[in-house]
């Protein structure tokens, strides 16, 4: 299946000069969803999984599917004040400003194998932090999967020494 056919491509938005990658068609396509989410599972089945983490909104749509289907528990990475527990916090850059990602400080087990999961890969920025939480909570991360990988930006880079797959790329 070509997963190129189920992303709609927006132009200028959210702002001048981007060309955004639309999940939102082929989630609603029941098929190609289950398609991607199979998919991902061909990528990452051979790796030692005993939690998927998924930074918000998108993580969500992409990680807790792929937990059900791999057989393993999900973990929500927040932005912060939005989990109701005790959590970990770590700061890190946007293109105007900061923002915080937070993680329930039970949710992971020292030593526990962590994959990442999330929609796209695009500077790197919410997964170096989302890595940098897990790691805190003595978690190991053990990859990072996405539906959607932005090569022109150079994400990878940030990830050094993480194993890294997606399945669309677009450069």
């Amino acid at each position: 299946m070509n997963f190129k056919d189920y992303i709609r491509v927006i132009p200028d938005f959210p702002q001048p000069g981007i060309r955004f990658k639309d999940i939102t068609t082929l989630l609603k396509d029941g098929a190609a969803y289950r398609a991607a989410i199979d998919a991902l599972k061909e990528l990452v089945k051979e790796k030692q999984i005993d939690l998927i983490a998924g930074p918000e909104a998108r993580g969500f749509v992409v990680g807790a599917p792929l937990a059900l289907a791999l057989g393993v528990g999900f973990v929500p990475i927040r932005k912060s004040g939005k989990l109701p527990g005790n959590t970990v916090e770590e700061s890190y850059d946007l293109e105007y400003g900061k923002d915080k990602l937070a993680i329930h400080s039970d949710s992971i087990t020292p030593g526990q194998k962590v994959l990442i999961a999330d929609d796209l890969l695009a500077t790197g920025g919410t997964i170096a932090t989302s890595i940098k939480l897990i790691e805190q909570l003595g978690g190991e991360v053990v990859g990072a999967t996405f539906l959607i990988e932005l090569g022109y930006l150079d994400g990878r880079e940030k990830l050094q020494g993480i194993d890294v797959s997606s399945l669309i790329t677009y450069e």
